[in-house]
């Protein structure tokens, strides 16, 4: 099939290459002429893992193309995806200035029949929005409007797009939804299903699923706080409800928040529409409020050890990312963190295996940026985790106690098991688990 997708960002490059990846011709389009120029030349623009190597596949054999032409990516496509941003605006509703600024280029451009596919996350009656901006200049026999939520989870985005869960279509044509279900299929051959459904609910199922999952991770995290009131052990509350297979045992993980480009601008919108609609959603604002607190719970914790001013003392700082593979810092629980101890005076030296160059780009020279873990927490006062890559889980406390001024670690994802930290006689604050204080029996593993 030929497809164009507009816009390069982080869902529309992953659907593009996905696409090419399974025999359509694709042709991806973006205004800024620097990036295009980038990925002609075989440059990924972001990082996501197994991204690169079927980015390199497609565009040598030919599925894969980069434009600045919204004409010539369009000319020849029988679907042409919309995968712009929607950023929240002060009030946290979506901005859809891209997406309806785009759908008024495409009314003057099209000339044949093409099913115009929603892909980026947008409140109900953005479809209806986009038909209006299109039958404005085009006659509404050369066009259907489809609603096609993506359910990608940056890290393991490649895997979510080629096996997908479920493929969620909200679609009133059946036309279109004879395009949709052949464009599919080749992805669902296990039995996943296409699920079909009027396009205000799709526009509604991923405001809802992300909704869900904030909300589950935002609960998690209130019973961590109240676990440490009470002398309670999250890890074996999780542990506890995850069993439960009406509970299931995903998104039960407590910590510093959740961030990214998708939970926290979901989370508004909803309320947002909500509150355009005359409801009031009592959950969703206890999830805001909650998650805006629990970013910098660990500073809470930091000068509840060393004092509100920080100033003379220095953080080492593991992970900067929002979650592990992925360079998004987006909304990221580092930024709040790292924004409230620059303000008590601390100073803070970094690492994060791919987000660093994004960290940099906002804070330059106000703060030290380590080239490995270790180089962190040289000569610093305490180290604070707040992501969890891979590299950070199995560290050598001999050589981090070393490099260490004290032995003090704040972790933000509980990488570490209580009896372990004791062994070692470091001082550690988790979430929602009891605090180790330093024992004197160090062992030298």
């Amino acid at each position: 099939m030929e497809i164009a997708v507009v816009g390069t960002g982080y869902v529309g490059l992953v659907t593009g290459t996905c696409f090419a990846e399974t025999g359509n011709n694709v042709t991806c389009v973006d205004i800024d002429e620097k990036k295009v120029e980038r990925m002609k030349n075989g440059e990924v623009p972001i990082y996501e893992p197994g991204l690169e190597l079927l980015f390199d596949r497609n565009t040598k054999q030919g599925r894969l193309h980069f434009t600045t032409n919204l004409g010539e990516a369009i000319e020849n496509a029988e679907i042409i995806f919309l995968a712009l941003p929607t950023p929240p605006g002060e009030d946290g509703s979506a901005d859809l200035s891209y997406i309806l600024g785009v759908a008024k280029q495409l009314s003057f451009l099209i000339k044949d029949y093409k099913v115009i596919v929603d892909k980026s996350t947008v409140p109900v009656g953005t479809s209806e929005l986009v038909h209006a901006a299109l039958v404005k200049n085009l006659d509404e026999n050369l066009f259907d409007v489809v609603s096609n939520p993506e359910f990608l989870r940056e890290g393991v985005a490649v895997d979510d797009f080629m096996k997908p869960d479920r493929v969620v279509i909200g679609c009133s044509s059946d036309k279109a939804q004879r395009i949709m279900k052949r464009l599919y299929e080749p992805f669902v051959r296990q039995g996943n299903p296409i699920i079909f459904m009027d396009e205000r609910s799709a526009e509604m199922t991923k405001y809802a699923a992300n909704s869900y999952l904030a909300a589950r991770i935002s609960f998690m995290n209130e019973i961590a706080n109240l676990c440490e009131k009470v002398g309670a052990n999250v890890d074996m509350v999780r542990k506890g409800m995850g069993s439960d297979n009406r509970i299931g045992k995903r998104f039960l993980f407590p910590g510093v928040g959740y961030g990214g480009s998708c939970f926290p601008k979901d989370v508004q919108a909803l309320a947002k529409t909500a509150e355009e609609n005359d409801y009031d959603f009592k959950i969703l604002k206890s999830v805001m409020q909650v998650n805006r607190i629990q970013k910098t719970v660990l500073v809470q914790k930091i000068k509840s050890k060393f004092g509100a001013n920080l100033t003379g003392k220095t953080f080492g700082i593991w992970g900067l990312a929002f979650k592990p593979n992925t360079d998004d810092i987006r909304e990221a629980p580092s930024l709040y963190i790292i924004d409230e101890l620059l303000e008590a005076g601390a100073k803070i030296k970094v690492f994060d295996p791919e987000a660093m160059k994004n960290v940099e780009a906002i804070y330059g020279d106000k703060l030290q940026y380590a080239n490995d873990q270790y180089e962190a927490v040289i000569d610093v006062d305490a180290l604070i985790i707040v992501t969890e890559w891979s590299v950070f889980r199995t560290p050598s406390f001999k050589v981090v106690r070393e490099l260490l001024k004290e032995d003090i670690i704040f972790d933000g994802r509980n990488l570490y098991d209580i009896e372990r930290m004791k062994e070692q006689g470091i001082y550690y604050e988790s979430i929602g688990r009891s605090t180790v204080e330093i024992n004197q029996e160090i062992t030298n593993s």
